[in-house]
C-alpha cells in the first residue's frame, strides 16, 4: 500500500512538473535565444520574490544578449518577446501600431479597469479622443497659476525646516498630490491634513504590487475572465466616493473650471459616446457608467502625482551627486525669471532650456514605467526576422536597456545633461528615448507631468541648493515592492537656503 501510495505521489510530482515547464521550450523551438527560465517563475523569480523590481531584470536581459534583435523570454510560465533592435520597436509602436494597440493588462472594468492606461484598443481610441483635449497649451496655461501657487505654498513650507536633512520622495509628493488635485480634480489637498492618512494608504494599495499580476502571467486572460480587480476594494471605493462628492458639489453642472472633472460632468450628462474605431463605417456608442468615470479619475490621480514625485526625486538625487550640473541649472533659473520679472509663466518655463535637458537626462537614467508592453491582435512576422509572434502573445521593450546602452548612450551611468543637447540629439534614433512611451499609445499627460515638474524644480532652485547628506544613498537602490520604479528607503539630502 505504501509504494503504491508512493507510486501515485511521484507520478503526480512529474505531472506538476511537466505542466509548470511544458512551455520552457516555446522559444527554442522557434530559435530564439533566451535565458534559462526557473520552473515555473520562468525569468520572474526575482520579481516575483519581490527581490527585484521587474524594470531591472529586463535590463539586465537586455544587457544579456547585446547582439540580438530579439530575446525569448518567460513571465511565469507565459512566453514574451523581448525587442532589442530599435527598428523593430519602431514598426511595433508606431508602423503596425493597430496589430498592437492593447497593452495586455485587462481586468474587472467595475474594479477600474476600464482607465484610459489599461483599456483595451477600441475603449482605450475612445477614451483617448476625448480626454486629449486636456492636455493642449492653452489649458496648461490655464493651470499654471494653480501649479505655481502650490509651488509657493511648496517652498514655505520648506522654509520651516531650511536647512536640514529631509527625505526628498515623500517631500515632493506633497506638491504633486497638490497640484494633481487642484488641476484635475478642483480639491485643496494643502488644507486636507486630516486626509493625510487614507491618502498615504491608497497610496500603498495601488502601487503595492499584489499577486494578481502573476496569476495573469500563469493564466493569461484570467482577471478579465473572473472579473475581477488588481486592486482592493478599498481603492475602488475611494475613487467611486470622490467623484460622487466632486459631482454633488458642483450640483451635477460642469463649473468655469474646465478642467478634468468639468469634462467628466460633461460626459455624464451625455450619458454616452460614440466609439472610435477603425475602418468601420458603422457607428456604435459607450455608455459612460459611474465605473467608467471612477476609473478615468482614478488614473489621472496616480499618474499625475507618483511619476512626477519619482522623476523629480531622481533629479534632485542627481542634482545633490553633481554641483557642476546644479550651479549651472540656477544660474539659468535665477537669468530666466528676471527676464520675465520675476514671475514663472509658460513662456517663461520654455525659456529654461537647460532644465530641460537636465529632466530628459534624469528620465534617461531613471525610466518609471518599465517596461513597456503590448499585445498582439494578429498573427505578426517580426521584421528583420524569421519570428513570428502569435495572436494575444505579449511583446516586451526595455527602455531602462535602451536608455542604458553604451552604444547608444557612451558612460551611460553618467549623468550628463548634454547628451539631449540640438546637436547630440539631431541623428539620434527616435525610438533610442521613450520615458514616456512611443506612438500613439504614448503618455497622453506627458505635458501636463512636464509642467508641473518644472513649475516645482525653478520655485525650489530659485530659493534653496540641493547637497548630500550623511545618508545620501552612494549607489541607487531600488524598491522592489512597488509598481513603478522608485528608490528603495527613499533618498536623503540637506536642503540648503541660497545666500
Amino acid at each position: 500500500m505504501l509504494q503504491y501510495g508512493g507510486t501515485i505521489v511521484i507520478t503526480l510530482a512529474v505531472v506538476i512538473y511537466w505542466y509548470i515547464t511544458k512551455t520552457y521550450s516555446y522559444w527554442k523551438n522557434r530559435n530564439v535565444i533566451t535565458p534559462k527560465p526557473v520552473p515555473f517563475f520562468g525569468n520572474w523569480k526575482e520579481a516575483a520574490f519581490r527581490r527585484k523590481t521587474k524594470g531591472v531584470i529586463f535590463e539586465e536581459i537586455y544587457k544579456q544578449f547585446p547582439n540580438q534583435k530579439v530575446v525569448g523570454v518567460y513571465r511565469m510560465t507565459t512566453p514574451c518577446l523581448l525587442i532589442r533592435d530599435l527598428d523593430i520597436i519602431k514598426h511595433v509602436m508606431i508602423k503596425d501600431f493597430d496589430l498592437f494597440v492593447d497593452r495586455g493588462v485587462e481586468f474587472s472594468k467595475e474594479g477600474l479597469g476600464a482607465n484610459l492606461f489599461h483599456a483595451d484598443g477600441e475603449l482605450w481610441r475612445t477614451l483617448r479622443n476625448q480626454f486629449t483635449p486636456i492636455f493642449t497649451t492653452s489649458k496648461l496655461k490655464n493651470m499654471l497659476h494653480l501649479m505655481t501657487e502650490r509651488g509657493d505654498k511648496f517652498v514655505q513650507y520648506i522654509e520651516s525646516f531650511q536647512n536640514s536633512e529631509q527625505e526628498i520622495h515623500g517631500l515632493v509628493q506633497k506638491y504633486t498630490i497638490a497640484t494633481i488635485a487642484a488641476c484635475a480634480f478642483g480639491l485643496d489637498f494643502d488644507n486636507m491634513e486630516d486626509k493625510l492618512p487614507i491618502l498615504k494608504k491608497v497610496d500603498k494599495m495601488i502601487l503595492t504590487p499584489t499577486y494578481s499580476i502573476e496569476l495573469d502571467m500563469l493564466f493569461p486572460g484570467i482577471l478579465k475572465k473572473l472579473n475581477s480587480s488588481l486592486f482592493p476594494k478599498f481603492v475602488t471605493n475611494f475613487f467611486f466616493n470622490m467623484v460622487r462628492q466632486i459631482i454633488s458639489e458642483r450640483n451635477n453642472t460642469p463649473s468655469s473650471r474646465k478642467d478634468f472633472m468639468d469634462l467628466l460632468i460633461e460626459l455624464k450628462n451625455k450619458g454616452e459616446m460614440q466609439k472610435t474605431r477603425r475602418n468601420e463605417a458603422e457607428t456604435k456608442t459607450l455608455e459612460i457608467t459611474e465605473s467608467l468615470i471612477a476609473a478615468q479619475a482614478f488614473v489621472f490621480y496616480i499618474a499625475g502625482y507618483e511619476t512626477s514625485a519619482t522623476t523629480m526625486t531622481f533629479l534632485l538625487y542627481e542634482l545633490a551627486r553633481n554641483l557642476d550640473v546644479q550651479d549651472k541649472l540656477i544660474a539659468e533659473i535665477d537669468d530666466v525669471i528676471s527676464k520675465h520679472n520675476g514671475q514663472i509663466t509658460y513662456e517663461c518655463l520654455t525659456d529654461m532650456v537647460y532644465l530641460d535637458k537636465v529632466f530628459k537626462e534624469t528620465l534617461r537614467m531613471y525610466s518609471i514605467v518599465d517596461p513597456l508592453q503590448r499585445n498582439a491582435v494578429a498573427d505578426y512576422k517580426v521584421p528583420g526576422t524569421n519570428v513570428v509572434v502569435k495572436k494575444g502573445q505579449t511583446i516586451l521593450v526595455s527602455p531602462r536597456g535602451i536608455h542604458k546602452d553604451p552604444s547608444l548612450y557612451p558612460e551611460p551611468e553618467k549623468f550628463d545633461p548634454e547628451r539631449f543637447s540640438t546637436e547630440n540629439s539631431a541623428n539620434r534614433h527616435p525610438c533610442a528615448y521613450m520615458p514616456f512611451g512611443i506612438g500613439p499609445r504614448n503618455c497622453i499627460g506627458m505635458r501636463f507631468a512636464q509642467t508641473q515638474s518644472r513649475v516645482c524644480i525653478a520655485k525650489l532652485l530659485s530659493k534653496f541648493r540641493i547637497e548630500p547628506s550623511t545618508n545620501t544613498q552612494k549607489k541607487m537602490e531600488y524598491e522592489p515592492n512597488r509598481l513603478l520604479i522608485a528608490p528603495a528607503g527613499g533618498i536623503y539630502v540637506n536642503i540648503v537656503k541660497r545666500k
